[in-house]
Protein backbone atom coordinates (compact mmCIF):
# COMPACT_ATOMS: atom_id res chain seq x y z
CA UNK A 1 0.00 0.00 0.00
CA UNK A 2 1.19 3.61 -0.85
CA UNK A 3 2.39 5.60 1.99
CA UNK A 4 0.09 8.00 2.60
CA UNK A 5 1.24 10.39 4.85
CA UNK A 6 5.59 10.94 5.23
CA UNK A 7 7.82 12.88 7.67
CA UNK A 8 10.81 13.00 6.43
CA UNK A 9 14.37 14.07 8.28
CA UNK A 10 12.18 16.49 10.42
CA UNK A 11 14.22 18.82 12.84
CA UNK A 12 12.15 20.80 15.21
CA UNK A 13 13.21 22.46 18.60
CA UNK A 14 12.61 25.92 20.83
CA UNK A 15 15.66 27.68 20.61
CA UNK A 16 18.24 25.81 21.63
CA UNK A 17 16.28 23.13 22.83
CA UNK A 18 15.96 20.37 20.45
CA UNK A 19 12.61 18.56 20.02
CA UNK A 20 12.99 16.20 17.02
CA UNK A 21 16.25 15.55 15.57
CA UNK A 22 16.11 13.60 12.04
CA UNK A 23 12.79 12.23 12.51
CA UNK A 24 11.39 10.64 10.13
CA UNK A 25 8.15 8.09 9.44
CA UNK A 26 5.50 6.56 7.37
CA UNK A 27 2.02 6.24 7.34
CA UNK A 28 -0.54 4.48 5.23
CA UNK A 29 -4.47 4.56 4.79
CA UNK A 30 -5.94 1.31 6.63
CA UNK A 31 -2.96 1.44 9.61
CA UNK A 32 -3.62 2.68 12.76
CA UNK A 33 0.49 3.86 14.00
CA UNK A 34 1.11 4.09 17.58
CA UNK A 35 3.51 6.99 19.05
CA UNK A 36 4.99 5.95 22.60
CA UNK A 37 7.63 7.45 24.81
CA UNK A 38 8.04 9.18 27.88
CA UNK A 39 6.59 13.02 28.65
CA UNK A 40 8.04 15.47 26.32
CA UNK A 41 10.00 13.36 24.06
CA UNK A 42 7.86 14.85 21.20
CA UNK A 43 4.81 12.86 20.29
CA UNK A 44 2.25 15.41 20.41
CA UNK A 45 4.45 18.14 18.36
CA UNK A 46 4.82 15.30 15.74
CA UNK A 47 0.87 16.29 15.47
CA UNK A 48 1.08 19.77 15.52
CA UNK A 49 3.95 19.50 12.49
CA UNK A 50 1.36 17.02 10.63
CA UNK A 51 -1.34 19.42 11.16
CA UNK A 52 0.50 23.07 9.81
CA UNK A 53 0.33 24.59 13.31
CA UNK A 54 4.18 24.15 14.18
CA UNK A 55 7.04 24.51 10.93
CA UNK A 56 10.18 22.25 11.07
CA UNK A 57 13.39 24.10 10.69
CA UNK A 58 14.60 21.04 8.64
CA UNK A 59 12.82 18.05 6.65
CA UNK A 60 9.33 17.85 5.01
CA UNK A 61 6.17 16.87 6.00
CA UNK A 62 3.74 15.34 2.92
CA UNK A 63 0.65 15.02 3.44
CA UNK A 64 -1.24 12.82 0.43
CA UNK A 65 1.24 14.37 -1.70
CA UNK A 66 1.13 18.05 -0.32
CA UNK A 67 4.29 19.33 1.34
CA UNK A 68 1.79 20.76 4.39
CA UNK A 69 4.55 23.52 4.90
CA UNK A 70 4.85 25.17 1.56
CA UNK A 71 0.87 25.83 1.45
CA UNK A 72 -0.45 29.11 1.85
CA UNK A 73 -3.49 29.44 4.74
CA UNK A 74 -6.38 28.77 2.35
CA UNK A 75 -3.98 25.95 0.85
CA UNK A 76 -3.29 24.31 4.85
CA UNK A 77 -7.52 25.17 5.87
CA UNK A 78 -8.52 23.01 2.66
CA UNK A 79 -6.04 20.30 3.99
CA UNK A 80 -6.91 20.36 7.80
CA UNK A 81 -10.84 19.45 6.74
CA UNK A 82 -9.00 15.79 5.85
CA UNK A 83 -7.83 15.53 9.03
CA UNK A 84 -9.57 14.50 12.04
CA UNK A 85 -8.29 15.37 15.61
CA UNK A 86 -9.24 14.03 18.59
CA UNK A 87 -8.08 15.86 21.71
CA UNK A 88 -6.66 15.02 25.11
CA UNK A 89 -9.63 15.08 27.35
CA UNK A 90 -11.81 15.01 24.34
CA UNK A 91 -12.35 18.81 24.21
CA UNK A 92 -15.70 19.09 23.72
CA UNK A 93 -17.74 22.54 23.46
CA UNK A 94 -19.16 23.30 27.05
CA UNK A 95 -21.70 25.69 25.73
CA UNK A 96 -22.89 23.25 22.68
CA UNK A 97 -25.18 19.93 23.67
CA UNK A 98 -23.69 16.22 22.16
CA UNK A 99 -25.57 16.97 18.75
CA UNK A 100 -24.45 20.21 17.99
CA UNK A 101 -20.71 19.08 19.11
CA UNK A 102 -20.32 16.45 16.38
CA UNK A 103 -22.27 19.03 13.84
CA UNK A 104 -20.02 21.68 14.29
CA UNK A 105 -17.17 20.98 11.74
CA UNK A 106 -20.26 20.08 9.46
CA UNK A 107 -21.70 23.39 9.85
CA UNK A 108 -17.79 24.77 9.66
CA UNK A 109 -16.98 23.45 6.84
CA UNK A 110 -19.67 22.67 4.15
CA UNK A 111 -23.09 24.08 2.99
CA UNK A 112 -25.39 20.83 3.53
CA UNK A 113 -28.68 21.44 4.68
CA UNK A 114 -30.01 20.81 8.53
CA UNK A 115 -31.65 17.56 7.07
CA UNK A 116 -28.42 15.93 5.71
CA UNK A 117 -26.48 17.34 8.64
CA UNK A 118 -29.18 15.75 11.64
CA UNK A 119 -28.66 12.53 9.45
CA UNK A 120 -24.93 12.53 9.18
CA UNK A 121 -24.79 13.50 12.76
CA UNK A 122 -26.94 11.12 14.13
CA UNK A 123 -25.00 8.17 11.73
CA UNK A 124 -22.15 9.20 13.33
CA UNK A 125 -23.36 9.12 17.08
CA UNK A 126 -24.56 5.84 16.35
CA UNK A 127 -21.34 4.50 14.89
CA UNK A 128 -19.68 5.50 19.18
CA UNK A 129 -23.23 3.91 20.42
CA UNK A 130 -24.36 6.88 21.88
CA UNK A 131 -27.37 8.16 18.98
CA UNK A 132 -29.83 8.17 22.30
CA UNK A 133 -26.89 10.95 23.84
CA UNK A 134 -27.74 13.25 21.35
CA UNK A 135 -29.74 16.24 23.21
CA UNK A 136 -27.41 15.69 26.28
CA UNK A 137 -24.98 18.68 27.46
CA UNK A 138 -21.50 17.97 27.97
CA UNK A 139 -21.92 18.34 31.35
CA UNK A 140 -24.19 15.27 31.50
CA UNK A 141 -21.75 13.12 30.21
CA UNK A 142 -19.28 10.42 31.83
CA UNK A 143 -15.69 10.80 31.00
CA UNK A 144 -16.10 7.81 28.60
CA UNK A 145 -19.20 9.41 26.93
CA UNK A 146 -17.58 12.62 26.95
CA UNK A 147 -14.55 10.54 24.62
CA UNK A 148 -16.48 8.92 22.64
CA UNK A 149 -18.58 11.93 21.20
CA UNK A 150 -15.25 13.46 20.76
CA UNK A 151 -14.26 10.58 18.84
CA UNK A 152 -17.62 11.25 16.63
CA UNK A 153 -16.76 14.73 15.95
CA UNK A 154 -13.58 14.07 14.69
CA UNK A 155 -14.56 11.50 11.66
CA UNK A 156 -17.89 14.00 10.86
CA UNK A 157 -16.21 14.68 7.69
CA UNK A 158 -14.81 10.65 7.23
CA UNK A 159 -10.79 12.07 7.18
CA UNK A 160 -8.70 10.25 5.56
CA UNK A 161 -6.53 11.03 8.17
CA UNK A 162 -7.58 10.87 12.65
CA UNK A 163 -5.05 11.49 14.96
CA UNK A 164 -5.52 10.96 18.56
CA UNK A 165 -3.64 12.73 21.16
CA UNK A 166 -3.90 10.69 24.42
CA UNK A 167 -7.58 9.04 23.34
CA UNK A 168 -7.29 6.72 26.67
CA UNK A 169 -5.86 9.51 29.72
CA UNK A 170 -8.09 9.38 32.63
CA UNK A 171 -10.48 6.59 31.45
CA UNK A 172 -11.19 3.95 33.30
CA UNK A 173 -10.79 -0.01 31.95
CA UNK A 174 -13.92 -0.13 30.81
CA UNK A 175 -14.06 2.71 29.16
CA UNK A 176 -10.93 2.61 28.01
CA UNK A 177 -11.50 -0.83 26.30
CA UNK A 178 -14.21 0.83 24.69
CA UNK A 179 -12.60 3.69 22.82
CA UNK A 180 -9.20 1.56 21.92
CA UNK A 181 -11.38 -1.04 20.32
CA UNK A 182 -13.67 1.75 18.54
CA UNK A 183 -10.21 3.03 16.92
CA UNK A 184 -9.77 0.41 15.78
CA UNK A 185 -12.79 -0.04 13.87
CA UNK A 186 -13.46 2.97 12.83
CA UNK A 187 -10.29 2.75 11.19
CA UNK A 188 -10.68 -0.31 9.02
CA UNK A 189 -14.42 0.64 8.22
CA UNK A 190 -13.04 3.92 7.17
CA UNK A 191 -9.68 2.88 5.50
CA UNK A 192 -8.05 6.02 7.03
CA UNK A 193 -4.82 6.31 8.42
CA UNK A 194 -4.78 6.28 12.38
CA UNK A 195 -2.02 7.91 14.63
CA UNK A 196 -2.80 6.72 18.40
CA UNK A 197 -0.41 8.82 21.04
CA UNK A 198 -0.56 7.23 24.05
CA UNK A 199 1.15 6.38 27.31
CA UNK A 200 -0.89 3.23 27.71
CA UNK A 201 1.40 0.57 26.20
CA UNK A 202 -1.42 -2.35 26.56
CA UNK A 203 -4.28 -0.97 24.52
CA UNK A 204 -2.14 0.90 22.34
CA UNK A 205 -0.47 -2.16 21.55
CA UNK A 206 -3.60 -3.87 21.33
CA UNK A 207 -4.90 -1.71 18.47
CA UNK A 208 -1.80 -1.12 16.20
CA UNK A 209 -0.33 -2.24 13.54
CA UNK A 210 2.74 -0.58 13.56
CA UNK A 211 4.60 1.40 16.86
CA UNK A 212 7.00 3.84 17.07
CA UNK A 213 9.13 4.61 20.43
CA UNK A 214 10.42 8.56 21.17
CA UNK A 215 13.41 9.33 23.22
CA UNK A 216 15.77 11.79 23.48
CA UNK A 217 14.34 13.42 20.28
CA UNK A 218 15.04 10.88 17.96
CA UNK A 219 13.19 7.19 16.98
CA UNK A 220 15.68 4.55 18.92
CA UNK A 221 13.00 1.44 17.99
CA UNK A 222 10.25 1.03 15.67
CA UNK A 223 8.08 -2.02 14.63
CA UNK A 224 4.99 -4.31 15.12
CA UNK A 225 3.96 -4.62 18.85
CA UNK A 226 5.33 -8.34 18.34
CA UNK A 227 8.89 -6.97 17.25
CA UNK A 228 8.89 -4.58 20.01
CA UNK A 229 7.81 -6.81 22.56
CA UNK A 230 10.53 -9.01 21.46
CA UNK A 231 13.17 -5.56 21.19
CA UNK A 232 16.23 -5.80 23.41
CA UNK A 233 17.25 -1.61 22.83
CA UNK A 234 17.11 -0.69 26.31
CA UNK A 235 14.48 2.58 25.47
CA UNK A 236 12.38 0.12 25.01
CA UNK A 237 12.94 -1.98 28.06
CA UNK A 238 13.03 0.92 29.71
CA UNK A 239 9.58 2.40 28.03
CA UNK A 240 7.87 -1.50 27.97
CA UNK A 241 8.57 -1.84 31.70
CA UNK A 242 8.49 1.31 33.43
CA UNK A 243 12.45 1.29 34.75
CA UNK A 244 13.81 4.05 36.17
CA UNK A 245 16.96 2.88 35.11
CA UNK A 246 17.79 3.46 31.49
CA UNK A 247 18.75 5.99 28.93
CA UNK A 248 15.79 8.20 30.17
CA UNK A 249 17.76 9.88 33.19
CA UNK A 250 15.78 11.01 36.31
CA UNK A 251 17.50 14.19 36.00
CA UNK A 252 17.27 17.11 33.34
CA UNK A 253 20.78 18.36 32.30
CA UNK A 254 21.90 21.25 34.72
CA UNK A 255 25.16 22.46 35.91
CA UNK A 256 26.38 20.43 38.87
CA UNK A 257 24.41 21.43 42.06
CA UNK A 258 27.15 22.52 44.28
CA UNK A 259 27.93 25.39 41.70
CA UNK A 260 24.32 26.78 41.11
CA UNK A 261 24.47 27.11 45.37
CA UNK A 262 27.45 28.62 45.14
CA UNK A 263 29.28 26.14 47.11
CA UNK A 264 33.04 25.61 47.43
CA UNK A 265 34.10 23.00 44.91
Amino acid sequence: MAEFLVLDKVRFGYGERLILDDISMRFERGKVVALIGGSGSGKTTILRLIGGKLRPQAGTVVFDGQDVHRLDRAGLYALRRRMGMLYQFGALFTDLDTFENVAFPLREHTDLPDSMIRDLVLLKLEAVGLRGAAPLRTSELSGGMARRVALARAIALDPPLIMYDEPFAGLDPVALATVAQLIRRLNDALDCASIVVSHDIKEAFAIADYVYLLASGRIPAHGTPEQMRASDDPNVLQFLHGSIDGPTAFHYGARPLAEDLGLPR
